[in-house]
């Protein structure tokens, strides 16, 4: 919005332009998430609380958790209102690619919501079915998956990047609408199941961010895309602007999250998370680097289909409690360190993501 009242305006006044720059724009967009989660975080907490919308703890997860009954969760609604307000002031609007990722955030906000509200407020523990969350989140990533591949902006609209490897890229066809599918609705659930911990799954999400915006914003320039041998996706570098919208909104709700947190994220959050990174990853083409970028949430998901699998088949658990990072609390970690060396790890793996742009 900003980008169109103020750009047009450099004519006359050469400091409006500012406007054209991407970085520029993406720094105002961190700093206006991260102001509106400040302005409206202590409100939104207040009424959450007044809503009585408690979130429910286990009895037979670690027993230090039994603390956090009741604290307000739905909170994502929060890092939605932030994230889509600081895209909406700060990106050009006529960018598809914007309007497609904002799109997932808000389909998948949408579904977990739905989620929270059946179990918080209408008190059905399970929330959603199983077959009305996945199938809603398959809908959504159909959708997306359709567009980007009727997409006659781009021709490279159906491959697929290596890390590693320069100039390979695999052509997937028909096959990629499945894959969007996949890549979507897999990373909104490991956000989803990431989300067990004070401050963990946000953390991540905000490294993720600044690690996509670095990423985003190379694949965008014709330039420096030949020169780093990387898919040049006309159009996608203002996604920079929704990373560093993500990170401001991750780093505000990281100050009320962190712990011991004041309010709990709740699907809504998670799931429009996961469902924007996993949205990221399949416009830039980057798919197989998101699951570097996101390591510890692959690391989450597999940790809970080894534990459910070993179970099933052979009646023994793996972990002493799933997803992973129960694990490590019930040998003695404190949660807080838990956080923090899954943070580490998420940092290496953002540093290795962005690497392997050049190793190519």
């Amino acid at each position: 919005m900003l980008y169109h009242l103020l750009y047009p305006l450099h004519d006359r006044f050469s400091g409006f332009n500012v406007f054209r720059y991407i970085t520029f724009r993406s720094a105002g967009a961190v700093l206006t998430a991260l102001l509106v989660t400040f302005v409206l975080g202590p409100s939104m907490i207040a009424w959450l609380r007044r809503l009585k919308v408690g979130q429910h703890v286990r009895n037979d997860g670690p027993q230090t958790h039994l603390a956090k009954q009741g604290t307000p969760t739905m909170g994502g609604l929060l890092i939605v209102a932030a994230l889509v307000s600081s895209v909406l002031l700060w990106s050009d609007l006529r960018n598809k690619y914007v309007w497609v990722v904002l799109f997932a955030t808000l389909a998948f906000g949408g579904i977990g919501f739905w989620d929270d509200y059946l179990k918080v407020v209408k008190k059905r523990s399970t929330g959603l079915r199983a077959i009305q969350k996945f199938g809603l989140q398959i809908i959504a990533s159909a959708v997306i998956g359709f567009f980007l591949y009727y997409n006659p902006g781009d021709p490279n609209s159906t491959s697929l990047s290596l890390p590693f490897l320069k100039r390979i890229f695999l052509d997937l066809g028909w096959f990629y609408i499945p894959f969007v599918i996949i890549v979507i609705v897999g990373s909104s659930n490991a956000v989803n199941l990431t989300d067990g911990l004070d401050g963990l799954a946000i953390g991540l999400v905000g490294i993720a961010a600044t690690a996509n915006a670095v990423i985003v914003y190379l694949g965008g320039n014709k330039i420096i895309a030949e020169y780093l041998k990387i898919l040049y996706i006309p159009g996608s570098g203002e996604l920079t602007i929704f990373c560093g919208a993500l990170l401001g909104a991750s780093l505000g709700f990281l100050w009320y999250n962190a712990h011991p947190a004041e309010v709990f994220m709740g699907d809504v959050g998670s799931l429009s998370l996961g469902g924007a990174l996993g949205t990221l990853g399949v416009v830039t083409k980057h798919e197989l680097i998101l699951v570097i970028v996101g390591g510890i949430f692959v690391i989450e998901t597999i940790s809970v289909i080894l534990q459910v699998g070993s179970y099933k088949l052979t009646g023994k658990r793996i972990f002493r409690m799933a997803p992973i990072h129960h694990h490590f609390e019930q040998i003695g970690w404190p949660e807080s360190k838990v956080i923090t060396r899954f943070w580490i790890i998420g940092i290496i793996l953002a540093l290795v993501s962005i690497a392997t742009l050049k190793l190519r």
